[in-house]
């Protein structure tokens, strides 16, 4: 076909069923953020409300526009219908900056002022970190095998999507399990649903009037209002200048942002992978551009592609469910109706919805990359296991402390974490794949998906790398430091030295011939390895 005379519809039928499903992503990612700033930061509404969420919406609006243009451009180039890439908030590095930007400079100031300024300057700081990934981003993904980056994605969907908002459904399961029956019903078994109503919408509506009926949603409207977007100058540069003045500040936030635009690059792969084929360097440039965006207008909170493309994508939609998530979004957050669906909506209503997201990237990676890559994908998957690992034991001991236990050790107390081993609770070594599991898990199924293929070369490269970061805290540490030999640093280059002079010293016959594995499935390709 030839694409200059191809007109692109930005709606299609799918748009609606897409639509719920990343609205409900974004909405959740700002009643949380929202929640956590006014009652465990102590920002007053103004603050939260009129500032921080219109900020948000300001910075999710500029991005869709971007998206929704380059969706157009990429179909009108190749003459057939694409699916634009979803966008919002990203939700890890959301609570990094929130624990380890904002909450930080509350605690030790007591001044949520101070704290959002501080937030707002972080967040354009990132952005430019963000942005610069646009330099290298097109190269590493020519580099690291689509396994590593689609197996890392799986990682997050199966903990964070996937396992936490299904423990949700089952915590209240008359409004759970009633919200995921419609969504087995018409987003993975596909079925028609009478009327043709979009299958996420009748999720959402079926939790939502159970928990009306049973008393679990309220109608709060006392945070309606009108709150304009406006731009902060003047506390953006107090914010930086505070950055500035405490440059340990950056031992967090250049990582998180490092992850973020790797983040962007392994989403952009994921749509390549359902059959979408957008510049990684543009969508990082976007991502960095829209967050400094949304930090001038009073939001500290990066933004990202966001992971669930090929969901979108199977639901056979087009740009008009971004379009309808971004004038909604921004709608609510203009107008204070973020607080009212806060009330109206549960947890467990929205919850399927996300499932759903999650166990649709998992099963488009399965088909994207060969079989014998999906060793690559697992490996890649397990620091994520760490990561929800640390996260909830942080959780506990935070909970066993507001119901007044006293005398509790801190995660890490050595006493504690000898405990643990004894109880088979291997503490340290989880933390140690927590951090930075995001580049762990892409670095590991890099390394297992070129040794598969006899790239020993390259896999080597990537276990050098990763000895590079280790030394230094990018990844395995709680932040940058001066480099350093530790164990972890050392295994990598003992497996990095390995592979690299492997080919040298193999006789051909060992590179060219594979020893196949007692009743286990054959899944290589009936070809020689490559050479490394």
């Amino acid at each position: 076909m030839d694409g200059t005379s191809y007109n692109y519809r930005l709606f299609s039928r799918g748009d609606s069923s897409a639509f719920w499903a990343l609205f409900t992503d974004n909405l959740v990612n700002l009643l949380i953020l929202s929640g956590i700033c006014q009652f465990v930061f102590g920002m007053p509404a103004e603050i939260v409300f009129g500032r921080i969420v219109p900020g948000a919406a300001i910075a999710i609006l500029a991005g869709v526009v971007v998206y929704t243009i380059m969706a157009k451009v990429t179909a009108t180039r190749q003459g057939r219908d694409v699916t634009a890439l979803p966008y919002g908030i990203s939700t890890p590095v959301m609570f990094v900056y929130l624990f380890g930007v904002i909450g930080p400079i509350y605690w030790a100031t007591q001044d949520p002022l101070l704290a959002w300024q501080v937030g707002i300057g972080a967040g354009f700081m990132g952005g430019i970190v963000a942005a610069l990934g646009a330099i290298i981003g097109p190269w590493l993904k020519r580099t690291t095998p689509r396994a590593g980056m689609l197996g890392t994605l799986c990682g997050i969907a199966l903990m964070f999507i996937g396992a936490v908002p299904l423990s949700q459904i089952f915590e209240n399961p008359v409004i759970g399990f009633t919200a995921l029956l419609f969504i087995l019903w018409g987003l993975i078994g596909r079925f028609r649903l009478p009327g043709n109503l979009p299958a996420g919408l009748v999720a959402i509506a079926a939790g939502t009037v159970i928990a009306i009926i049973l008393g679990e949603s309220r109608f709060d409207t006392s945070g309606l209002g009108f709150y304009p977007p406006v731009p902060y100058f003047g506390d953006l540069i107090a914010g930086i200048a505070y950055l500035f003045a405490n440059p340990e500040l950056f031992l967090v936030l250049v990582p998180v942002q490092i992850y973020n635009f790797i983040e962007t690059m392994n989403n952009v792969e994921s749509a390549e992978a359902a059959g979408d084929q957008y510049p990684v360097g543009l969508c990082q440039l976007t991502d960095g551009a829209g967050t400094m965006i949304g930090a001038v207008f009073g939001s500290p909170f990066p933004t990202t592609v966001y992971i669930g493309h090929p969901a979108y994508k199977r639901l056979d939609a087009r740009a008009g469910y971004i379009v309808g998530v971004a004038v909604v979004i921004a709608a609510a957050a203009f107008l204070g109706f973020l607080s009212f669906l806060a009330g109206l909506i549960p947890i467990a209503a929205a919850a399927p919805v996300l499932v759903f997201v999650a166990v649709s990237l998992i099963t488009n990676t399965a088909w994207a990359v060969k079989p014998a890559h999906m060793a690559a994908v697992t490996f890649a998957i397990l620091p994520h296991v760490s990561s929800l690992l640390i996260t909830k034991w942080g959780s506990l001991m935070n909970s066993l402390r507001a119901t007044g236990v006293e005398g509790l050790p801190a995660l890490g107390d050595e006493s504690l974490t000898a405990a643990l081993l004894m109880e088979g609770a291997h503490y340290d070594g989880h933390l140690a794949l927590s951090q930075g599991a995001v580049l762990t898990g892409l670095i590991w199924g890099a390394i297992v998906a070129d040794v598969i293929d006899g790239r020993f070369r390259m896999a080597g490269g990537f276990a050098l790398a990763a000895a590079a970061m280790s030394s230094v805290g990018v990844v395995h540490a709680a932040a940058l430091q001066l480099p350093q030999f530790d164990g972890i640093t050392v295994g990598y280059m003992i497996i990095g030295g390995f592979l690299w002079l492997y080919p040298l010293v193999a006789p051909k016959e060992d590179l060219e011939h594979r020893i196949i594995v007692p009743d286990e499935p054959d899944l290589l390709d009936n070809v020689p390895p490559q050479r490394a």
